[in-house]
């Protein structure tokens, strides 16, 4: 299952994450990960959070970060919470192929992943394949 949070930048999108990942990491039975563009929530979010940084592994466009969560997910079967900060900053400002992406990343997390992605964006601008994880 996958959420959406969007807004323009300055929004406050960042933040509504952080305290999302941060109550998740006191509720959850599982595993939560936090999937980001350089180490700027290193010092906000619960230490029990595993934080990762797509530089590291040299992510950019959709179809890595498919194969990238693909593999994350397979790797740790205990996953209950997975968020992505900033997945325009990996894939980039096609939103048909985000839309796509987003429905392969939903297909993959099923039932048993909750998925919460920020997109940094006005709301009219996202064609109806994005709008619907609103």
């Amino acid at each position: 299952m996958i959420k959406l949070i969007i807004g323009t930048k300055g929004s406050g999108k960042t933040k509504a994450m952080v305290d999302m990942i941060n109550n998740a990491t006191k509720t959850t039975n599982g595993n939560v990960v936090v999937i980001e563009k350089c180490m700027n929530l290193t010092y906000h979010i619960d230490y029990k959070a595993r934080l990762i940084d797509v530089d590291e592994y040299k992510i950019s466009g959709y179809p890595m970060l498919y194969g990238f969560i693909s593999g994350v997910l397979a790797g740790n079967y205990d996953i209950t919470e997975l968020f992505i900060d900033g997945i325009l900053k990996v894939g980039g400002r096609d939103y048909v192929e985000l839309g796509e992406t987003l429905a392969a990343i939903d297909a993959l997390a099923g039932e048993n992943v909750q998925v919460i992605v920020t997109v940094s964006a006005n709301e009219d601008e996202l064609p109806d394949s994005v709008k619907k994880y609103l």
